[in-house]
């Protein structure tokens, strides 16, 4: 039987089959929709599309707990029209069969770690650095959620060990200050050098005047680097995992996967960690994989 996988985006949905050989038999990708009954319809549509076999959905977000004879409802999504919606259920209900679901950055970590750049490690941890900060734990091919489905939050831990370029701490959608999301993440990076400089220019322009050899980009570059190790040692000092694995848009940077190891190192408890750490091998496509995932074969 095939294992279909849907990875649910802001800006896209991604829809995929896998035969038992996990070879990808159908493959197919559609904008979001903007509202909420359009976004249900569209993912059950994908579905019937891809065929018989079992449904694994990815997506922003996580399940919360059970309130009483409620059912548990999506929360902490960025596509915030899913948020207090019975996400699950509906989607369920719409494709007819059972589903199975998890956070897309769990699913990221869950393919990754199967036959990914985690393959054949017991600790995988997997960070994702796009727009925004998130991540997972597989230990043993399993995901770590949690008692209350809140782990692997990377993005909202506090930015460890800070010095006075990340002082005073800056405020975060979810209410807090100095949440690892605001310094860690393409929009931190934005945000850093427009402090810096009064300049708002995108990610790719920041990093082509750091090549360049602009002092202000290159220093903000350098922070993003120095940051983001911080926060590698601080889950080293915690789990000591076997690999850490790097995924998103601000992957392909050397600063944050080949230079990194030794900048870990420096902040690790023992000040001598080693760490492995690696590029995601199947870049955005883990989304889906992972969702597929989330059934064994």
């Amino acid at each position: 039987m095939n294992r279909i996988g849907v990875d649910i985006g802001g800006t896209k949905i991604a829809c995929a089959a896998f035969n038992a050989a996990g070879e990808i038999v159908h493959d197919q990708r559609i904008a979001t929709p903007k509202d909420y009954p359009a976004i249900i319809a569209a993912v059950a549509q994908l579905v019937k599309a891809a065929g018989e076999g079992t449904v694994g959905i990815g997506a922003p977000g996580s399940l919360g707990p059970r309130n009483g004879p409620h059912e548990p409802l999506w929360r902490n999504c960025n596509i915030t029209i899913c948020n207090g919606k019975p996400l699950f259920t509906d989607l369920q209900t719409a494709i007819g069969r059972a589903i199975r679901m998890d956070n897309d950055a769990n699913c990221f970590a869950l393919s990754e770690a199967i036959d990914g750049a985690g393959k054949g490690h017991a600790s995988v941890v997997f960070y994702t650095i796009g727009t925004g900060l998130g991540g997972g734990i597989v230990i043993d091919g399993k995901i770590i959620r949690g008692a209350n489905g809140e782990a692997a939050e990377f993005g909202h831990t506090g930015l460890p060990w800070m010095d006075e370029a990340d002082w005073p701490p800056i405020p975060c959608f979810c209410g807090k200050r100095g949440c690892t999301e605001m310094y860690v993440s393409g929009t931190g990076f934005v945000n850093d050098y427009a402090r810096a400089t009064g300049k708002k220019l995108s990610g790719p322009e920041v990093i082509a005047r750091a090549r360049s050899g602009e002092p202000a980009a290159n220093a903000v570059l350098k922070r993003l680097q120095d940051r983001f190790a911080r926060v590698v040692a601080n889950l080293v000092n915690v789990l000591d995992p076997d690999i850490v694995v790097m995924g998103g848009g601000m992957a392909s940077l050397p600063e944050l996967v080949e230079e990194l190891p030794a900048i870990v190192s420096r902040y690790s408890f023992s000040g001598a960690a080693k760490v492995k750490i690696a590029r995601a091998a199947f870049g955005d496509a883990s989304g889906v994989r992972g969702a597929a995932l989330l059934w064994p074969a």
